[in-house]
């Protein structure tokens, strides 16, 4: 079976490449394109990673890590952000909050494919 992947992300094309590229991969992945639902998403989802985007109507990835990170059943589930914004101030408080992994847009397609697949385990 393959591994399940909830991805985060507001950007429709986005959302459909990664889940292309992806799902070829054979992962299984659910989609939330908003920050409002993420949480309740990934609780419904039980996914194997989460790929979080920085900048979501409703709620930031940061509120969302935030969020997960506080709740004993996701504590340690492994979350890679992904952000057009790569500067320092910003990966910092990813990393202050318990990112496992930070990657900037635009990304190589199998950069993203083998650091989820590292982080999946």
């Amino acid at each position: 079976m393959g591994k399940r992947i909830v991805l985060v992300e507001d950007e429709p094309n986005i959302i459909e490449a990664i889940s292309f590229i992806l799902s070829r991969e054979g992962w299984e992945v659910t989609a939330c394109a908003n920050g409002e639902t993420a949480a309740a998403t990934v609780r419904k989802a039980q996914p194997d990673v989460v790929l979080l985007d920085v900048m979501l109507p409703g709620r930031s990835g940061y509120e969302i890590l935030k969020d997960l990170r506080a709740d004993p059943d996701f504590s340690q589930l492994p979350v890679l952000m992904l952000t057009a914004r790569g500067q320092r101030k910003d990966r910092e408080l990813a990393a202050a909050l318990g990112v496992t992994r930070f990657m900037t847009k635009p990304f190589a397609n199998a950069e993203l494919v083998a650091a989820l697949a590292e982080l999946a385990g």
